[in-house]
């Protein structure tokens, strides 16, 4: 199941990148009805990532030129998990230990910030991660196996779950969608939730790193309640409240740019 958040940022990324696509093109590409991709186009509309080509030119988008207020906001956000992953940072294992990063963007930045010194053993189901890690002789990559999933580029499924329940990794970098006392780590997705319960039960230590936007709420998979949870890397937005009811349960709340 492909989820519309998920659809409208592969839209984005593709009228980014070839500088335009009409609603058939997109249509078959993502093996919706004409009417759903006008409904996506509209999002990224109001969001400043798309604008609307000239219908004398074919109902379709091209990139906007300027920026909405959204689009301020998604450039915030993004701003916020470099910081995250730069606090993160402090949270990588010593030489001769093993990490596991779960696929996402944030954990994404947190493997790219690995000192190319640093000789650990590295697991992930990411692609992009490990494309990365590939390329630096002091890590030794264990890549999960499994059906890639087109739009997260990552791996899930027996394959992948098989392998986890044979590992004990020494710490690992998890993404979430939504975090919260009652309901713990949630994401949408069943499969991907499967793969990041597998991940949590093989660390001695779990650091997730989110942006406070996640803090608070609760998406349909719960992967992992909140005392598996040794710390969370967040920013500073967080509320004094939200931070005070993790910290009750158990969870170092580390802000990126301020005090742990």
């Amino acid at each position: 199941m492909v989820y519309p958040e998920e659809r409208q940022q592969a839209i984005a990324a593709q009228v980014l990148s070839q500088g335009r696509a009409s609603v058939a093109e997109l249509a078959q590409a993502y093996d919706v009805t004409t009417e759903t991709v006008r409904r996506d186009l509209a999002v990224l509309d109001q969001a400043g990532l798309v604008a609307p080509r000239p219908r004398r030119r074919g109902a379709g988008a091209r990139p906007a030129r300027g920026r909405t207020r959204a689009g301020r906001t998604r450039d915030h956000r993004a701003d916020h998990k470099e910081a995250i992953a730069r606090a993160a940072t402090e949270f990588l294992p010593l030489s001769g230990a093993s990490v596991l990063f779960d696929a996402g963007t944030t954990t994404a930045r947190v493997a790219g910030m690995l000192p190319p010194d640093r000789e650990v053993v590295a697991v992930t189901n990411s692609v992009p991660i490990a494309a990365r890690l590939a390329t630096m002789p002091s890590v030794t990559l264990q890549l999960l196996g499994g059906r890639v999933r087109g739009l997260t580029q990552a791996a899930v499924g027996e394959q992948v779950l098989r392998t986890l329940d044979t590992l004990r990794v020494d710490i690992a970098f998890i993404g979430t969608n939504g975090i919260s006392v009652r309901h713990g780590l949630s994401t949408p997705d069943s499969d991907e939730a499967a793969v990041k319960r597998a991940m949590v039960r093989c660390a001695n230590y779990v650091v997730v790193v989110a942006d406070s936007s996640k803090v608070g709420r609760e998406e349909f998979v719960s992967f992992a309640p909140i005392d598996r949870v040794d710390a969370l890397v967040t920013d500073a937005e967080l509320s004094a409240v939200d931070r005070k009811q993790l910290t009750e349960h158990g969870v170092e709340v580390v802000l990126a740019g301020g005090e742990a």
